[in-house]
């Protein structure tokens, strides 16, 4: 199985890239994963919220195989533990999914479009953070994921 992030906008913080990266390289012990980066929307200033989420979802409905399985990181999504988390992890891997393929939205959410097209939403926390944290922290549990599957010693109970 490989593993996709999709995220809408560049990050410009260098530490946080820095980050991301490490848990990248991390990661390539374990499974094939990726991040893509949509670029923002152009003159959303003349959009309404509504015609922003509409553009973004086709951006992001357009970078998806048939094959795909769509996960929106969504406040609103299933909470899990990490350990809940490595097990969902498991699971998906042992369904013969080809690809998992985790999405990050805009500022305002997702289109209908894309609630649709996708098989389930994930909340990493009843808290706010911004888009650009978010893709440290999905990168990082789905690192910790594996560790735990693995019975690594990186997770502490």
């Amino acid at each position: 199985m490989n593993i996709k992030l999709l995220a809408i906008g560049k990050t410009d913080n260098k530490q946080l890239i820095l980050l991301i990266d490490e848990y990248k390289k991390r990661l390539k012990h374990y499974v094939k994963f990726d991040i893509e980066i949509i670029p923002d929307i152009k003159n959303v200033k003349n959009l309404s919220i509504d015609q922003q989420k509409i553009k973004e979802g086709d951006l992001i409905l357009s970078k998806l195989k048939s094959t795909d399985q769509l996960i929106l990181l969504d406040d609103k999504g299933k909470h899990y533990t990490s350990v809940e988390f490595s097990s969902y992890l498991q699971k998906k891997m042992s369904s013969g999914l080809k690809q998992l393929v985790f999405v990050i939205g805009g500022p305002y959410g997702f289109s209908e479009g894309v609630y649709k097209k996708s098989q389930g939403k994930l909340s990493l926390s009843k808290m706010t953070f911004s888009h650009q944290m978010i893709r440290l922290f999905i990168v990082e549990q789905i690192y910790r994921g594996f560790t735990i599957l693995k019975n690594e010693p990186y997770h502490h109970e």
